[in-house]
C-alpha cells in the first residue's frame, strides 16, 4: 500500500513540475512578445521626433529663402506650433498609444502645411542661386536627419516583421490515424475506412482570434496529394494547391484540438503518408505515419 501511495505521489510531482515549467515557459513567450510591441511603438515615436525634428530645419530653410514678412510670419508660426508637438511629443511615453495616434494625426497636418508653404516659395525663388548656396548648411543637416529617419524606417519594418512571425499560429501534435467501420484504429490500409488527422492548435495571445478555416493537405507515398475535387483549392505563396479537407474553427487564443476525417473511396498505397496544416495562408504544422 505504501509503495503504491509513493509511486502515485512521484508521478504527481512529475506533473506538476513539467506543468510549472510549461506554464513558466509560456510566461517568458508572453513578455517576450509584448516586449517586442512595445518595441515597435517605441520605435514609431523615434520616427516621429525624428519627422518633426526635420520640419524644424525645413522650416529654417524657408524662412531663410525668404524676404516677404508676411510670409515669414506665417513661416514662424508654424515653426512655433511644430515645436510645441515635438515637446508634447518629447514627454508623451512610448507606451501611450491613444496619444501617440493623437500625435500622430497632428504630425500628418504639419506635414500638409509645410509641403503647401514649400511649393509657393519654390514658386517665388525658384532661380534664386544666391540663396541656395546659403541654404548648404541646413540642407546638410536635412539629409543628415533624412538618413536616420531611412534607419528607423528599416528597423520598423524589421521589427513590424517579427511581431507578424510571434502572432502566426502553431499546430503540434500533428497524428494521423487510419479507422475502421466501427472507429478502432488500425495499421491496414485494406481494413481502413477513414483517414483522421488530429493536431493541436498552441496557445497564442498576440494572433487574431475569430472564425479561421484550417486546410489539411495528405500527401501519398507517391508524393501526390489528396483532394475529392479540382476545385479543392486554396492559396498558399501565391499558388494554387489542393486540400485534402478543411474545417471552420473559432480561435478564441487558447489552446484547443481540431480533428478531419477522409473518406477512404479510393485504392490506397503502403508506405509514409504526410499531413501538412494551414491556417491563414500559413503552413502551421506537420506530420508523418507509415500504413501497411
Amino acid at each position: 500500500m505504501k509503495r503504491a501511495v509513493i509511486i502515485i505521489l512521484s508521478l504527481l510531482i512529475v506533473v506538476l513540475a513539467g506543468l510549472g515549467f510549461y506554464l513558466w515557459q509560456e510566461l517568458r513567450n508572453s513578455e517576450a512578445r509584448n516586449v517586442e510591441a512595445q518595441e515597435l511603438m517605441a520605435l514609431e515615436r523615434e520616427e516621429m521626433l525624428n519627422d518633426l525634428t526635420t520640419a524644424q530645419v525645413q522650416y529654417d530653410e524657408l524662412i531663410i529663402r525668404i524676404n516677404n514678412d508676411s510670409l515669414k510670419y506665417k513661416l514662424e508660426r508654424e515653426q512655433l506650433r511644430t515645436q510645441q508637438l515635438l515637446e508634447e511629443l518629447e514627454h508623451t511615453k512610448a507606451t501611450s498609444a491613444a496619444e501617440i495616434t493623437r500625435l500622430k494625426k497632428e504630425l500628418r497636418t504639419v506635414r500638409s502645411v509645410l509641403k503647401s508653404y514649400v511649393i509657393q516659395i519654390d514658386s517665388l525663388n525658384r532661380e534664386n542661386e544666391s540663396l541656395k548656396k546659403e541654404n548648404q548648411a541646413v540642407r546638410n543637416k536635412y539629409n543628415e536627419a533624412s538618413k536616420q529617419i531611412d534607419n528607423l524606417a528599416e528597423e520598423k519594418k524589421a521589427l513590424s516583421k517579427k511581431v507578424t512571425l510571434a502572432s502566426q499560429l502553431d499546430a503540434t501534435a500533428v497524428r494521423l490515424s487510419l479507422l475502421r467501420n466501427n472507429g478502432t484504429e488500425t495499421k491496414s490500409i485494406k481494413r481502413a475506412k477513414q483517414i483522421e488527422v488530429n493536431f493541436t492548435i498552441s496557445k497564442n495571445i498576440t494572433a487574431k482570434t475569430g472564425e479561421k478555416k484550417a486546410y489539411v493537405r495528405i500527401i501519398q507515398p507517391d508524393q501526390e496529394p489528396l483532394y475529392k475535387s479540382n476545385r479543392n483549392i486554396f492559396i498558399y505563396e501565391n499558388r494554387e494547391v489542393h486540400f485534402s479537407m478543411s474545417k471552420n474553427i473559432e480561435y478564441t487564443g487558447e489552446e484547443q484540438t481540431v480533428t478531419l476525417y477522409w473518406n477512404i473511396e479510393e485504392i490506397l498505397q503502403k508506405g509514409k503518408y504526410e499531413a501538412y496544416i494551414f491556417i491563414d495562408g500559413n503552413m502551421i504544422g506537420s506530420g508523418e505515419a507509415t500504413f501497411e
